[in-house]
Parts: structure tokens; C-alpha cells; sequence
């Protein structure tokens, strides 16, 4: 198992440093629903919410070299202000696309294989590396990683850095994606999970039993605390749904958590958790402390879920996250 560099904690601007950027490393790809096309991919998305939200960001993406879907990942990157100086063209494999089946307001998701975010160029992307700031943490997940030479290339930025870690977990079934989980938590010093992914990597160490056991008992605790400490962990953010957030440390002590966020109308979930993600890490990147991130975190990622696709076409509605981000506001975190 590869082992992570040793990481200096999140930016803090208590302790006097500066934050430079984020780094987002993986996948920019076209949803297609059966109301039309939608720019998409955990990266991708978390890249737009910090360029539109004024976070200086660097996203390592690939994309077809001249289809219609690398058109309209370009121009939704343009509409939020997101530099493309990290977009790779390939001139061998087309655009990502997956196919989102919608029943409700859950999805299932049909991902095309061999596209272009499956070959991102270690060489290329160490060149835009070498001419961005350095990055106070690099975002990257489980996904971009299922093609060799994307993984090696991820890993390699992983590895070198000494930046923050942040692990978007994204598990699926099958021996190869569970090693490929437990691979990608050995490179990170934060993760991201939501409740019933939590579950899997606690029952994938402590047993079936696992699933029968409530929220906060004692062996959950436990096993949570071991999770920690085996992957030397800095920070477990828990998404769960109508029941709020949870932050464990890196002791496997729950510090932060919070109540779940009325949504009006729910159009679609698509990219709420990545919509949660980008919220946590520019609040970080701001300054703010963890309980008040959460919060505002937890808040952006219900509006998420009130409009189709993972991010507003009503680009005027990111000002009152901006104000809210850089404003003295209450949030409502327990």
C-alpha cells in the first residue's frame, strides 16, 4: 500500500498562513439526462463551484479533442470562470459522457469507457503544475482512477504533494474497486463519504455486523477511530442526507455536526455532494472554522438539489454564496 507524504494541517489564517489555491485533479464529462446535456463530473463540479465562488483553483481534466461535448464543457467552464489552462485534448478518445436514468429524484448513472479523462498525461499536467500556485490542498476521487493512466498520474501528484489531500470517495462493488478505495484513503489526509459508504468500509473491517449497528454506538465509534488510524487520517466529513453531517478527527472523535437542510422542491441530487465538498473547501481556504464550513457546506448542497444538473444556470444566484462565504453569518451547526 502506498503511504501518503506527511501533510501540514488545512489552511488556517489564525495561524498566519496563506492560502495559495485548490488543486482539483479527475474527470470533466457530459451528463446526458433525458432533458438534455449537462456539464458534469465530481472534479469538474467542485472546480466550477471554487472558480465561480472567487477560490483560485486549478482543475486537471481531459477531453475529447473536436466533439460537441468538449465544446460544452469548455463554455460551462468559461461561464464560471474557470481557467481551462489545465484541460488536456485528446485526439484518440472522446469526451466523457454518462448516461443519468433518473427515477424520482434518485439517478443511476451509465459511465462511457475508454474516454479521454481515463488518459490524463502526468507530463502535461506537471508542465500547468509548474506555472500555477502551489495548491493548499488538491481535491481528487475513486473514479478518474479506473484506467492505468490516469491513476499512475493522479497518484504521482498525490504522492509528491504537500498539500493537503482531499479524497472524494465515491465506492462501488467489486474486489478491484474496494482495493482501489483502500489504495486511494492510504494518499489521504481528508475524506469525504456519505452514511452508507461510511458503513461499507466499516463492515469491509469490522464485519457484516456492522450494518445492524446505530449511529454513534460504541462500536461504531470504535470502528470508526480504527478507520482513522489505520489510514492515518486527518478528517472523516460524513454526509447523511435529511440527517444532517458528521466531522470525526483524526481520533476517531465526532467534533462537528449538523441537521439536515429543508429542500422546497427536489429536481435532482446530481452533484449535491460535490456541491458540499466545493463549499467545505473554500470556506477553508477563507479561513472559517470547521463547524461553520460544515455548515455553510451543508447549506449550498441542499440548493444544489433545488435545480437540474450539479450547478445553477442563474449565475446570479452564486452572489449570495460569495457574500455568505466572506460574511461574519450564523450558520447553523451543532
Amino acid at each position: 500500500m502506498n503511504e501518503k507524504v506527511s501533510s501540514p494541517p488545512a489552511p488556517d489564517t489564525q495561524s498566519g498562513h496563506k492560502p495559495d489555491s485548490v488543486l482539483v485533479l479527475g474527470e470533466a464529462l457530459v451528463d446526458l439526462f433525458d432533458s438534455g446535456p449537462e456539464a458534469g463530473g465530481a472534479p469538474f463540479n467542485v472546480a466550477r463551484s471554487l472558480a465561480v465562488l472567487q477560490v483560485p483553483v486549478t482543475c486537471i481534466t481531459r477531453i475529447g479533442d473536436s466533439d460537441r461535448w468538449a465544446d460544452v464543457l469548455l463554455h460551462s467552464a468559461q461561464d464560471f470562470g474557470l481557467s481551462t489552462a489545465g484541460f488536456q485534448r485528446d485526439d484518440l478518445h472522446p469526451t466523457g459522457t454518462v448516461q443519468v436514468v433518473q427515477k424520482g429524484a434518485a439517478h443511476t448513472f451509465r459511465i462511457a469507457d475508454d474516454v479521454a479523462w481515463d488518459y490524463l498525461d502526468g507530463v502535461q499536467a506537471q508542465s500547468v503544475l509548474h506555472t500555477t500556485p502551489p495548491p493548499s490542498f488538491v481535491y481528487f476521487g475513486t473514479l478518474a482512477q479506473r484506467h492505468t493512466v490516469s491513476k499512475n498520474t493522479i497518484r504521482d501528484i498525490v504522492r509528491e504533494t504537500p498539500a493537503v489531500c482531499y479524497l472524494d470517495l465515491n465506492l462501488r462493488d467489486g474486489p478491484d474497486n474496494r482495493r482501489l478505495a483502500e489504495e486511494s484513503l492510504a494518499l489521504a489526509d481528508w475524506v469525504k463519504v456519505n452514511d452508507e459508504e461510511l458503513l461499507q468500509l466499516l463492515a469491509a473491517q469490522g464485519g457484516a455486523t456492522m450494518w445492524s449497528e446505530r449511529w454513534g454506538s460504541p462500536v461504531f465509534t470504535a470502528g470508526v477511530a480504527t478507520l482513522m488510524e489505520r489510514f492515518r487520517l486527518q478528517r472523516l466529513v460524513v454526509t447523511r442526507g435529511p440527517q444532517g453531517y458528521a466531522s470525526f478527527n483524526a481520533h476517531g472523535v465526532c467534533d462537528a455536526e449538523g441537521p439536515g437542510q429543508a429542500v422546497p422542491v427536489v429536481v435532482d441530487t446530481v452533484g449535491a455532494g460535490d456541491g458540499f465538498s466545493a463549499m467545505l473547501l473554500a470556506c477553508q481556504m477563507a479561513g472559517r472554522t470547521l463547524p461553520w464550513s460544515l455548515a455553510l457546506a451543508n447549506e449550498y448542497a441542499a440548493a444544489v438539489c433545488g435545480h437540474r444538473g450539479p450547478m445553477s444556470h442563474n449565475l446570479q444566484s452564486y452572489a449570495v454564496w460569495r457574500k455568505r462565504l466572506g460574511a461574519n453569518t450564523t450558520c447553523h451547526a451543532i
